[in-house]
C-alpha cells in the first residue's frame, strides 16, 4: 500500500511541474511587465533579480525528493524568448507608436479595455483628421498587441490555444504600468480613470 500511494504522489507532483512547464504564466508574467515597461515605460527595465539561494537540505525520503524536484523544475522554468527578429520588430512598432497614442490618452480619448487592447472612447475636442488619426493609431496598436502574443507563443513553443492566457497577462501589464489619470475598463466594460 505504501509503494501505492508513494506513486500517487509522485504522479500529482508531477502533473503539477507538467503544467508549469507547457504554460509558464510567471515567466511571462516577468516578459509582459519587461515589454510593456520598454514599449511604453521610461525605457529598458532592470534584469529580473533572482530569488535568494534555497536550502539544498536533503532529506532522503520520497516525498522530501519529489518537492525538491518541483522546486527546482519551478526555479529552472525558462524565460520568455521575447528577442526573435518579429517580436522585437512588433515590440519596435509599439514602442514607436506609443508617444503619439500617449497624448490622446492623456485626454482621455483613447482608453484600455479590459483585454488589454485600446479603443477610442471620446473624440470630442478633436477635428475630423485628429479622430481619423486616433482611429488608426488604436487599430494598429491593437493588431501589433495581438500580433505580439502569437508571436511569443510561437517563439515559445507554448500552445495556440493558450494565447487568450498570455493575452489576460499582458492585460493586466497594460493596466498595472498606465499612468494616472487614463481611462481603464473595469471587467464589468465600466470606463474609470487610474
Amino acid at each position: 500500500m505504501l509503494k501505492k500511494s508513494c506513486f500517487v504522489v509522485v504522479f500529482l507532483l508531477s502533473a503539477c511541474v507538467t503544467v508549469n512547464i507547457y504554460f509558464p504564466a510567471a515567466a511571462v508574467e516577468r516578459a509582459a511587465d519587461q515589454i510593456v515597461k520598454e514599449t511604453w515605460g521610461s525605457g529598458p527595465t532592470e534584469p529580473v533579480k533572482k530569488g535568494q539561494p534555497q536550502s539544498r537540505i536533503f532529506k532522503p525520503d520520497a516525498a522530501t525528493v519529489m518537492f525538491r524536484f518541483v522546486n527546482e523544475a519551478q526555479a529552472q522554468e525558462a524565460d520568455i524568448n521575447v528577442s526573435n527578429p518579429a517580436i522585437r520588430a512588433l515590440k519596435d512598432s509599439i514602442k514607436n507608436r506609443s508617444e503619439l497614442l500617449k497624448p490622446y490618452m492623456d485626454r482621455g480619448n483613447v482608453g484600455i479595455t479590459r483585454d488589454g487592447l485600446l479603443a477610442v472612447r471620446a473624440t470630442d475636442g478633436l477635428s475630423l483628421k485628429e479622430r481619423a488619426e486616433v482611429q488608426q493609431l488604436a487599430d494598429a496598436e491593437n493588431r501589433d498587441r495581438e500580433a505580439l502574443y502569437l508571436e511569443i507563443a510561437k517563439a515559445n513553443n507554448i500552445a495556440k490555444e493558450s494565447v487568450p492566457k498570455i493575452k489576460a497577462i499582458f492585460a493586466k501589464s497594460w493596466v498595472e504600468q498606465a499612468r494616472p489619470g487614463w481611462w481603464i475598463q473595469d471587467a464589468q466594460g465600466n470606463w474609470r480613470r487610474k
